[in-house]
């Protein structure tokens, strides 16, 4: 039996609306107030709140505001005798499920509850999915991932702190996910926190919550990382990048295990396991003074370190599948495959932005080509077709040379993809043979190539 909450400063309407939700087989409960509504939520759980605009203490919005930052919290349909098109916009952005107006039509009612409650199963169908989802996979068979498995399976169910180091791209979220699900508390939240993302200013807030009147722009109080990470995993991503003061008070927090919020004056205990991510080489941060070496060793507990694709290319051609798989159910009904030549190209690629870029890549092409069920070579993307280095323009003295660069790059895919035919590529790029002739010349580019 679904349970529903009127809340309405009229009598009337409250006894009009709890009889015709009872008759049609509803439990339905009453509020005259924002306070008494939120406070009867608080103590059982509610699938649609009814709730009137006008009311005295805390209005309608503001009581629909406090509703949605609750988690899983009830479907919200608003009840207005004066309502404006301003109102409607401004309950709808807050979060409301629909909108009904003074003198309420019962059949409207009627409907409008029966698709609330729908949206709220689906809401906790969703929930279950992503809480029944298999542990995070890590793929590769190479020798380094085959260890990193090892590694994460050894330390998951202990409660030491992890300090995962690896270049962009590599996947260091990914360990820090698995690390979690392997762990004695995933079934309690995993919180993640981008200390580059944030501004510095911000940093102390988001991590350990305000209290209201905090600072300019502090107008609710707020719940820092911490401790929503309460019995679960906090995972810093970024690590090197937090400012001296802000990892001052995080050596506190882990050694005490408890925090004062910004602005407050009580401090709140929590039981937060601790992972950090980072592309710094932290030990030299700290011999720049950019680092606290104390806070180094609480986290640097058990190092793990996550390879570029560069040291495992033999996971290249996995990987690729793997994604291809994913993005396959995701754009497409079909199965798609990639052919060996292709897998070969990407293997000789180096993959600068390592893991995330061969996903990109992948992402690309399916996007980019719906109606291919193979793909080939001729379907990747030029960038894959540059030589083994990593060309960040340093290499070049002027535009002409990164140009020349490019060109070159640009007609060996052509040539490639046109097995070696000379007038059938010049007429792909649109240009006579003899000028192709003289390019391929001018580029150092033999025919043989």
């Amino acid at each position: 039996m679904h349970n529903i909450l009127i809340v309405d400063d009229e009598v009337g309407i409250l006894e009009s609306l709890k009889g015709v939700l009872e008759d049609e087989g509803y439990k339905p409960a009453t509020a005259v107030s924002g306070e008494a509504c939120l406070d009867a939520v608080r103590k059982r759980p509610f699938d649609v709140v009814l709730l009137d605009i006008w009311l005295p203490g805390i209005d309608g919005l503001e009581t629909l505001a406090k509703l949605k930052e609750m988690e899983d919290g009830p479907e919200v349909v608003m009840i207005s005798g004066h309502g404006t098109i301003e109102t409607a916009v401004r309950a709808t952005k807050l979060g409301a499920f629909d909108f009904l107006e003074k003198p309420l039509s019962l059949d409207r009612t009627l409907i409008v509850v029966k698709n609330a409650l729908e949206r709220k199963k689906l809401r906790s169908e969703n929930r279950d999915l992503k809480r029944n989802l298999p542990a995070t996979v890590i793929v590769g068979d190479s020798v380094p991932m085959k260890a990193l498995r090892q590694q994460i399976a050894l330390m998951a169910p202990t409660n030491g702190r992890v300090l995962i180091y690896g270049e962009s791209g590599t996947g260091k979220e990914l360990v820090a996910r698995a690390i979690h699900a392997e762990s004695l508390r995933k079934e309690s939240p995993f919180v993640e926190v981008n200390c580059a993302a944030i501004p510095e200013d911000l940093i102390e807030s988001e991590l350990f919550g305000h209290i209201k009147g905090a600072f300019a722009g502090a107008t609710a109080d707020k719940t820092g990382k911490f401790q929503k990470a309460d019995n679960g995993t906090l995972f810093l991503d970024e690590v090197g990048d937090m400012s001296l003061k802000t990892q001052s008070k995080v050596l506190r927090t882990l050694d005490e295990q408890r925090f004062t919020p910004v602005g407050g004056d009580e401090a709140l205990t929590v039981d937060t396991r601790v992972i950090a991510a980072t592309n710094h080489d932290l030990e030299e941060e700290i011999s720049r003074g950019n680092f606290r070496e104390d806070l180094f060793y609480r986290l640097n507990v058990v190092p793990f370190y996550v390879p570029p694709l560069r040291e495992r290319k033999e996971d290249i051609a996995i990987l690729a599948r793997h994604f291809l798989k994913e993005f396959s159910a995701q754009y497409s009904r079909h199965t798609k495959e990639i052919n060996d030549d292709a897998v070969d190209v990407l293997m000789r690629y180096a993959w600068p932005g390592n893991v995330r870029e061969v996903r990109n890549v992948i992402e690309r092409i399916v996007i980019m080509n719906p109606t291919v069920a193979r793909f080939e070579r001729k379907h990747l993307p030029p960038l894959v077709y540059r030589d083994g280095s990593r060309r960040s323009g340093a290499e070049f003295t002027s535009l002409q040379q990164a140009r020349q660069a490019y060109e070159r790059d640009y007609i060996l895919k052509k040539l490639d993809e046109n097995h070696g035919n000379i007038s059938r590529t010049a007429e792909v790029l649109g240009l006579e043979r003899s000028h192709l002739y003289r390019k391929m010349k001018a580029l150092q580019i033999a025919v043989k190539e």
